[in-house]
């Protein structure tokens, strides 16, 4: 660890990655800032950013993914008995679960979440609930997946899945930011620019409590979508849980930070106190790990966080090709689908969905990130996935219901 122009740094990020975290260090309130090793540029905040704010909450720093967090279990199944079915139980966990940008879930889902007073209480929130009600148990698109790893040494066969709070969150998120800014809650996202300052609203406020109720009720909402989506494929695979690891990695939450309250915002960073767990997902051609937090100074320093990944070292726009409506190439990518399929053939990853955006190639190496934080998280569990299904662009399109515009990095999910 080092500190770089006030904040406390983890890796090698670059220096407009540095250059973010330093402007929501130097906000008034903030009392804490750090870089995890993963780190990247994102939207006014980084992804694998955490800032504690003594008084204040961030709506651009837990973005408008609110709750993109994992969920993974272990089962009582190991890889060598699903080995042979792997492409049909993937195929199923295509045909049962709905991955993609806007879509609705065929069946619907209940849930008690759906009982909050806040939906009767606040009638901009209320409004939100129909399509939050459709999506539930959806998974989003981008770096969101179904994950079925190998662990080392056991061979037990763990499920994974990654997404947050799908439209409901998006709406929380772009809502709030609309209101600091003394516009319309319902007006269009705003799409915060890559430098501008974070947003704060003072948490005592009464825009700050009604964010803060919608945040956790956006956290319950991403955390009963996870567990149904994992629900349905533990059905897919016949088996049964026998551990679970869960949590969110972009929220806001009231710690004790140097022995004084402050709201930390982790964008894109896992929770790592004391012996808490949180998997870690690599690229579709790397490990992922389940992680517990280790006391200690190093611990403290970094807010007790950690990477929630292996972070981007490429952009979207960089991996994909431009092309025209026509189909004409008018800017070649970096990564092809010839690319990819060799890197996760080579790993022994089957895939289903995917695009060359979120490639091995535009992604650290996990082992690299963990090392740097190796004085303050231990890895427990050094997972090994042998498939994964992932959104496909061609998928999008099924079943949708409201498009989910987001700028790119703003979720840090």
């Amino acid at each position: 660890m080092r500190v770089v122009q006030e904040v406390r740094v983890w890796g090698e990020p670059d220096e407009a990655t540095v250059a973010q975290a330093t402007r929501c260090a130097q906000a008034w309130d903030a009392a804490a800032a750090c870089l995890m090793a993963d780190a990247h540029r994102g939207c006014s905040m980084p992804v694998g950013g955490v800032v504690a704010y003594r008084e204040h909450v961030s709506p651009s720093g837990a973005g408008y993914d609110i709750a993109c967090g994992i969920l993974a279990v272990r089962t009582d199944l190991r890889a060598d008995d699903v080995r042979p079915s792997l492409p049909k139980v993937l195929d199923d966990v295509v045909r049962q679960v709905s991955f993609g940008l806007g879509r609705s879930n065929p069946r619907s889902v209940d849930h008690e979440l759906f009982d909050d007073p806040l939906w009767h209480d606040d009638r901009r929130i209320g409004r939100l609930k129909q399509r939050a009600q459709a999506q539930l148990g959806t998974v989003g698109p981008g770096n969101h997946f179904v994950d079925l790893p190998a662990e080392e040494g056991t061979d037990a066969l763990w499920v994974a899945a990654h997404f947050g709070s799908r439209g409901l969150g998006h709406a929380i998120g772009s809502g709030f930011l609309n209101l600091a800014a003394g516009r319309p809650f319902g007006d269009k996202a705003p799409g915060e620019g890559m430098d501008q300052p974070p947003t704060l609203i003072a948490a005592a406020s009464e825009l700050g409590q009604t964010y803060l109720r919608a945040m956790e009720l956006a956290g319950r909402y991403a955390y009963a979508g996870r567990e149904h989506v994992v629900g349905q494929v533990l059905e897919i695979l016949g088996a049964q849980a026998t551990k679970s690891v869960h949590n969110h990695h972009n929220f806001c939450w009231l710690e004790l930070v140097e022995g004084e309250p402050a709201w930390v915002v982790r964008k894109g960073a896992t929770p790592a106190f004391p012996g808490q767990e949180g998997f870690v997902g690599g690229s579709m051609g790397d490990f992922a790990a389940v992680v517990a937090g280790v006391e200690g100074e190093e611990a403290a320093l970094a807010l007790h966080s950690t990477v929630h990944g292996a972070g981007r070292i490429m952009s979207r726009r960089a991996a994909r090709s431009r092309v025209t409506r026509s189909g004409e190439v008018k800017e070649p990518g970096r990564v092809s689908r010839e690319m990819m399929a060799e890197r996760t053939a080579a790993f022994g990853m089957l895939v289903r969905g995917g695009d060359v955006d979120e490639s091995p190639h535009v992604y650290r190496s996990l082992d690299a990130v963990l090392a740097a934080h190796a004085s303050s998280v231990a890895v427990r569990h050094r997972l090994r996935p042998i498939g994964v299904v992932r959104p496909a662009r061609k998928w999008w399109n099924r079943t949708r219901t409201e498009p989910e515009p987001r700028p790119a990095g703003f979720g840090g999910g």
